[in-house]
């Protein structure tokens, strides 16, 4: 379908396109065998559709004059396939999302071998409401200046965003951390990470701000 197309839907059947749409780029990237070329599918669609979906988190004044998300290069050091272990707990965190409602985030799964690179583990939450899927955010001491200050998101199962299992391991690559909408415009509330998913070190790969103007 094409943009046109889709900009002539309703609002609800717009954003089921872009979440089926994004879902597709992920099936298409975990296909390819080298992680550099996966990323430079993902990193195209991306654009694509970031500069023509009706849906797009960025306003419509900056989709004319969009040029590409800005990311740090490839780097296979921050490619990691993690092993990870159930976690047995009743805390969780209640995101407030304004006009969507209340979101419960509940911890799920830990990695186990990321402390020696990251300084800790990072936790996966299951998401509550129909549908579950499996959520990781995190943020890292480049968030607030050359990447968003809230963090940025690497697994978002709901939204198609998984790179999925390596011989049944996860796989966590940090080139295709991404932004949440809430970086691009205020109408977009988004949950953020929590402190336990908050690292002290720089995490140069993925999704970057774009650098300031003078």
């Amino acid at each position: 379908m094409t943009a046109g197309l889709v900009t002539a839907l309703p609002a609800a059947l717009q954003l089921a396109d872009w979440r089926r749409r994004i879902a597709s780029l992920y099936a298409t990237v975990r296909q390819i065998a080298a992680p550099a070329d996966a990323w430079e599918q993902w990193r195209g669609g991306r654009n694509v559709l970031f500069r023509d979906h009706p849906q797009s988190p960025l306003p419509e004044a900056e989709r004319r004059r969009f040029r590409g998300l800005p990311l740090f290069g490839y780097d296979p050091g921050w490619r990691f396939v993690v092993d990870k272990i159930a976690v047995d707990r009743e805390d969780g965190i209640t995101a407030e999302l304004g006009s969507d409602g209340v979101l419960h985030l509940t911890p799920c799964a830990r990695t186990v071998g990321l402390s020696p690179i990251l300084g800790r583990e990072l936790t996966l939450f299951r998401l509550g409401g129909y549908g579950g899927g499996l959520f990781l955010p995190f943020r890292d001491s480049t968030a607030g200046t050359s990447t968003y200050g809230g963090g940025r998101y690497l697994l978002d199962t709901v939204k198609g965003a998984d790179l999925g299992l390596e011989d049944g391991r996860l796989i966590l690559d940090f080139n295709f951390a991404y932004h949440p909408s809430c970086c691009y415009a205020p109408r977009w509330t988004c949950p953020l990470a929590p402190p336990e998913n908050q690292l002290d070190i720089a995490v140069a790969a993925g999704e970057r701000l774009p650098p300031p103007t003078s």
